[in-house]
């Protein structure tokens, strides 16, 4: 009887419900903060790149996008009036080349893509970029790092946090409803 009290005894203090744990460390939010501002300091520093770029450039007329790139038309098709919508199929080339008029990337090195709009991979700034042109319309985009590779670069040729320049032409857009009618 004294070896069931003693085991009732032990089981009994053995389930007393999980105790939290304090956290080791605590976090200030310094770092974040920090962070915020080297994100702001690196954007105005690159604002002020392309604000540059733009005033030596007295051929060209820029316009500002919602999406935070400055961009002027190399072509323009007036008779078009379709803009990509998402599911749409895109076909279209794009070089990039760097504040410093640097070729990163040919429009030969990159080919020509085919791009279902908002449903596969390009850097933001390409992305909201192929949203605005029309078909047969060729534009030159100043990107910011954070709309072009960001903090990580391509990890080839492309370094950390480096503004680009990219022209992007739009051959053809296939709508989604015609897609679905060809299947």
């Amino acid at each position: 009887m004294r070896i069931v009290s003693i085991l009732f005894l032990i089981v009994l203090v053995g389930c007393g419900g999980p105790e939290a744990r304090r956290p080791v460390e605590v976090k200030s939010g310094s770092f974040f903060k920090q962070s915020v501002k080297r994100s702001k300091e690196l954007l105005a520093k690159e604002e002020k790149m392309i604000q540059e770029i733009i005033e030596r450039d007295t051929v060209h007329e820029y316009a500002h996008s919602a999406s935070g790139s400055w961009f002027y038309y190399d072509v323009k098709n007036d008779t078009a009036e379709y803009t990509p919508q998402t599911d749409d199929l895109v076909v279209m080339g794009y070089n990039l080349v760097g504040f410093n008029n640097d070729t990163i990337y040919s429009m030969d090195d990159i080919g020509t893509l085919k791009y279902k709009v908002d449903k596969q991979e390009l850097f933001p700034g390409l992305r909201n970029s192929v949203k605005m042109l029309k078909e047969g319309e060729t534009a030159t985009f100043l990107f910011p790092s954070s709309l072009a590779y960001g903090y990580h670069g391509d990890n080839d040729r492309i370094g950390i946090n480096v503004p680009v320049r990219a022209t992007v032409s739009v051959m053809k857009i296939e709508k989604k409803e015609d897609q679905e009618a060809a299947e």
